[in-house]
């Protein structure tokens, strides 16, 4: 349990996959305009495979996931954690 970093630390995960030869995209992945964008321009690369590196935060918006760290998996729902679900996703 904890986080990925602190487990299974990826420092430089982008230039590792330059130096396989592939091209890498990095985006923030809860902006929609730039998945777009990015997907466009994955799909334009020739003779090259891509990669697209969404940068993301676990149950973004919602804040008792956000401050929450692994354990949030695991937890039971609350009435609370249930309304602001429901008021941010609706």
């Amino acid at each position: 349990m904890g986080r990925t970093s602190d487990r299974f630390p990826i420092d430089k995960i982008s230039e590792k996959w330059e130096a396989f030869g592939w091209r890498v995209i990095e985006i923030d992945g809860h902006n929609m305009e730039e998945v777009v964008t990015a997907l466009d321009e994955a799909d334009k690369t020739l003779g090259q495979p891509t990669l697209i590196l969404a940068n993301t935060i676990k149950g973004k918006g919602l804040e008792a996931a956000e401050s929450h760290e692994a354990g949030f998996h695991n937890v039971l729902m609350t009435d609370e954690i249930y309304q602001q679900s429901m008021e941010l996703f609706g």
